[in-house]
Parts: C-alpha cells; sequence; structure tokens
C-alpha cells in the first residue's frame, strides 16, 4: 500500500470517527440509529456499487460518511444539510490534511445526494452516493417509521402518506440499472405501506 493510501485510510478511520461520535451525541435529533441504521449501510452500498462501476472507493466511502453529518451535528441544519454539509466536509478534510481536489469531489457527491433537491451529478461518484443513500431508505423501513413516528410525531396515515413520498423520492433518484436491483425492495415496502380510503 502506497503512503498516498495510508493517508487516504487513515482519514477514512478519522471521518468515521467523528461522524460516529456526531451520531452518539445527546443532541443529534436522529438519535445513535442513524449510524447503524442508515449512514453504516450507505456506506457498503456505496462501496458496492463503486466496486462495480469502478468508481474511486475513497471519495464514495468519506461522502457516505458525510453526506448527513451537517443536520446530524446540528439540527437547524437539517432541511439544508446537503447544502451546510458541503461546508462541513471541507472543513474536517481540510484540517485532516486532505487534497483540496479531491474535498471538493466529496463535496459535489454530498450537494448531490438528496431525492427532494435535484442536481445534476457531475461524476460517478456523486451519482453512487445518491443511489447508496436511496438504496438505504428502501432496505430500512423501520428507521424510517422511528423517524416518522417517534421522532415527528406523525399519526398513521400522516406517517405513511410521508414515507411513501420519501420512498417515491427515493425511487425517482435511483439509476435504472439500481432500479432493477431494488424493484422488488420498493414494491415489497408499498404493499406494507397503505392507508385505508377516506
Amino acid at each position: 500500500m502506497s503512503s498516498q493510501e495510508d493517508m487516504g485510510r487513515a482519514v477514512v478511520r478519522q471521518v468515521a470517527r467523528i461522524v460516529k461520535q456526531a451520531c452518539a451525541s445527546e443532541d443529534n435529533m436522529f438519535g445513535y440509529n442513524i449510524w447503524t441504521h442508515h449512514i453504516t449501510l450507505v456506506v457498503q452500498n456505496g462501496l458496492l456499487l463503486a466496486e462495480r462501476l469502478g468508481a474511486d472507493r475513497e471519495i464514495v466511502e468519506l461522502a457516505a460518511l458525510l453526506h448527513d453529518y451537517a443536520g446530524i451535528k446540528n439540527r437547524d441544519w437539517a432541511e439544508e444539510h446537503h447544502l451546510y454539509g458541503q461546508a462541513e466536509a471541507g472543513r474536517i478534510l481540510g484540517a485532516l490534511g486532505y487534497p483540496p481536489d479531491r474535498i471538493r469531489a466529496i463535496q459535489h457527491c454530498i450537494a448531490t445526494h438528496r431525492g427532494s433537491v435535484r442536481e445534476e451529478w457531475q461524476s460517478v461518484e456523486a451519482e453512487i452516493v445518491a443511489n447508496a443513500d436511496a438504496m438505504t431508505h428502501l432496505q430500512r423501513i423501520p428507521s424510517l417509521l422511528y423517524l416518522a413516528f417517534v421522532e415527528h410525531g406523525m399519526s398513521v396515515d400522516e406517517g405513511v402518506r410521508w414515507l411513501r413520498a420519501k420512498l417515491g423520492r427515493s425511487w425517482a433518484k435511483l439509476s435504472p440499472a439500481v432500479q432493477e436491483i431494488m424493484q422488488p425492495t420498493y414494491d415489497a415496502a408499498l404493499a406494507v405501506l397503505t392507508v385505508p380510503p377516506e
């Protein structure tokens, strides 16, 4: 392994530690579950897609670790966490001596990962992080139910409508090849998330 690869692995470990600590903080409105049920799976999905598509694994892994960090760190940033997240990624990675061009690549991934805020992907890594995030939403329905009913205090019908809309945005964000992989999971989620007619 080269010294550059060693440095990259060290940065990944430090960033993972920073994000995990933020997830464990009492100030994190999502609870520690966002680490165990979301961030770690986005990383896994991202690395799987990076391997298949020949993308830069380190860029994908760091962006996946940091994609929701701003909203975890500060609840006031949650709505615009993709924007605040760019700045936070720059601050954290800059302090670790990470190369500026690679920081910019990670910032682009963070800025374009959301299904509700459509931005054009300028790299395969950005497409992968957005897909990995959306895949995770479809794979971790219980954590989204917790978010709707416990964290947001929604009624059953409200929560189901919110979740169906969120899953619809996640589905629309997926690339066609990933939609093919995730179709059975998406269909199963929608079959369970029904609201009785009024």
